[in-house]
């Protein structure tokens, strides 16, 4: 089935979030990671000692997804926490089998985004980019 043009913003969105999501996956699957996952490494790997707060914040999703994504990553070796100022509070980093494994998924990352590039042709991706990123960042800093 094609996917049916919704007169809905979000509806819109969600579908194409949704196809992007699977491409990705489709490539990720290889080295047993989900988009979301791998993200996650490149973004502990980018700032480690990340509290679940400062990565729901900056990624944008909710702490009860991302709670749940991290602890699949910490029962595989792949990420690790320690204690933060309190202790309730854990410091996410990446342990080496986790560099290790996103490493060897960067290139699968870079076909899938070759092939996203490849579908959208005659699309300005990188204005798809910062677009996208323009209104992420709007919705999240708004207070309502």
């Amino acid at each position: 089935m094609r996917a049916l043009r919704l007169p809905c913003h979000c509806g819109s969105l969600r579908q194409a979030t949704r196809a992007v999501t699977q491409l990705y996956d489709r490539h990720l699957q290889p080295c047993g990671l989900t988009i979301n996952q791998f993200g996650l490494l490149r973004f502990l790997d980018a700032l480690p000692g990340t509290t679940v707060a400062a990565i729901a914040d900056a990624m944008v999703m909710d702490s009860t997804t991302l709670t749940r994504t991290l602890a699949g990553l910490k029962q595989r070796g792949w990420i690790a926490s320690v204690p933060g100022r309190d202790r309730r509070e854990k410091l996410w980093s990446l342990e080496p089998d986790g560099k290790a494994v996103m490493v060897a998924a960067m290139p699968l990352w870079e076909a899938a985004q070759r092939e996203l590039e490849a579908r959208m042709a005659g699309v300005d991706m990188e204005t798809l980019s910062r677009t996208s990123f323009a209104l992420a960042r709007a919705l999240a800093d708004d207070p309502g």
